[in-house]
């Protein structure tokens, strides 16, 4: 799922720190609206966006049924997704530190909707997968809103509303799952496509015109510069580098799994012959990850990254065997999806906090971290379709588990200095 990139950076400023918070406020927005309202649409907004990168998943059966392909012959789709993602974030967030980010948001809205457009009326596969590329590289909007609402939020309501928009996240990609397959089954694979291209359009531009104005001085904006920046930082930090390696893994194996599982569910020949939309309604196992968050970031407080690194790979280890089992019993499925969500999202909440005080780049080093997690994720994703045509469930569950060992590399070499 899209991560919420500068979250827990925004948590560790002092309340009483001076600079962009004691700006105007959000919550204060011209014109005299309501204090709420803007904080609540960045929030939807953040939702919807982040639902686009997830909203394949839950229709690849019904895609290969409309192209005549094999169920197994989509699963790609679903690894160019979040390799679309990436990209975006490699070369569009870092913009939010030098331009405009009303601008932005409305530009990136516009194109993602476009981009949803052309899926919906995409010929073929291939097709699909180009504007589900496009589509989902633009659909980086939560990654401008969420440092923009730390800067303008007032200092003592900071985490409130931060916490507010980084929900979003979770929900976003919790709907997609549910509500995308739900209405997939009713109207049809295309639909969603074109729903989901007039909701980003319309709910970017009312965000745009809520934010309130820039009032930083704006520089030229060089993404090629930055992204080739992200190599060297990487490899100069030890910390960093872990991070992303930790996080990697279990992002690989999260994706893996959740890429397969519609398929192991919807399967004519599976053990379960579920429909798309009953299939969808086992997105709900993400709402673990809106509970989990909090959680652990109170548990990073009081003890500190390393206990809540431990614990949250931990539960995805013993969630991989589950999920085999799954492959036979009901049961063991609904357990692991709950397990491996609140694994991965420890994994983020820590991995993250370590990352971002790594380096005295932060917004660079949080491009490597989410990049290179959602870079791990789409590689597993790729594999997941293949693996489980040639091998069914079992195939993938390994390739889960060759993830989860490849994150383990991260925890080799100690880092000397690192809380936890």
């Amino acid at each position: 799922m899209p991560s919420p990139s500068t979250a827990t950076r925004a948590e560790q400023r002092s309340p009483s720190a001076p600079g962009p918070a004691a700006g105007p406020a959000l919550a204060a927005a011209p014109s005299g609206r309501p204090r709420g309202v803007p904080l609540g649409v960045i929030a939807l907004c953040t939702a919807v966006t982040a639902a686009n990168v997830y909203l394949a998943i839950p229709l690849l059966a019904l895609i290969a049924r409309g192209f005549g392909i094999p169920a197994s012959g989509a699963g790609w789709v679903a690894s160019v997704a979040q390799l679309g993602y990436a990209l975006g974030l490699l070369f569009f967030a870092p913009l939010g530190d030098t331009a405009d980010r009303r601008r932005l948001v409305a530009v990136l809205s516009v194109v993602t909707g476009l981009a949803l457009v052309v899926a919906a009326l995409a010929p073929g596969l291939p097709a699909l997968a180009a504007a589900v590329l496009v589509a989902c590289a633009a659909t980086v909007v939560p990654q401008l809103l969420v440092p923009l609402v730390a800067e303008r939020a007032p200092a003592e309501r900071r985490a409130r509303h931060v916490s507010a928009v980084v929900a979003g996240l979770f929900t976003g990609g919790v709907a997609a799952r549910v509500l995308g397959g739900l209405a997939g089954q009713a109207f049809g694979w295309r639909a969603v496509f074109w729903g989901a291209a007039v909701l980003t359009v319309a709910v970017g531009l009312l965000t745009t015109a809520l934010l309130p104005p820039e009032t930083r001085p704006r520089r030229a904006s060089h993404p090629l510069r930055a992204a080739a920046s992200l190599p060297r930082l990487v490899i100069s930090s030890p910390v960093l580098r872990a991070a992303c390696l930790r996080q990697g893994g279990l992002f690989g194996a999260w994706s893996a799994l959740w890429t397969a599982v519609t398929l192991l569910l919807t399967a004519p020949s599976g053990p379960y012959h579920l429909s798309t939309g009953t299939a969808g309604l086992f997105g709900l196992f993400g709402l673990a990850s809106t509970v989990a968050a909090p959680v652990c970031g109170v548990f990073i407080d009081r003890f500190g990254t390393g206990r809540v690194l431990a614990a949250g790979y931990v539960l995805v280890a013993v969630s991989v065997p589950l999920f085999w089992l799954g492959g036979r019993q009901l049961w063991a499925l609904c357990v692991a999806a709950v397990l491996i969500h609140a694994g991965f999202v420890a994994g983020q909440v820590a991995n993250q906090t370590r990352a971002l005080a790594a380096t005295d780049a932060p917004s660079t080093a949080n491009t490597a971290y989410v990049g290179s997690a959602f870079l791990a994720g789409a590689g597993a994703s790729a594999l997941a379709g293949p693996a489980f045509g040639a091998w069914g469930w079992n195939g993938v569950c390994v390739i889960a588990c060759a993830c989860v060992a490849v994150g383990l590399l991260g925890w080799l070499r100690p880092v000397a200095g690192t809380r936890g």
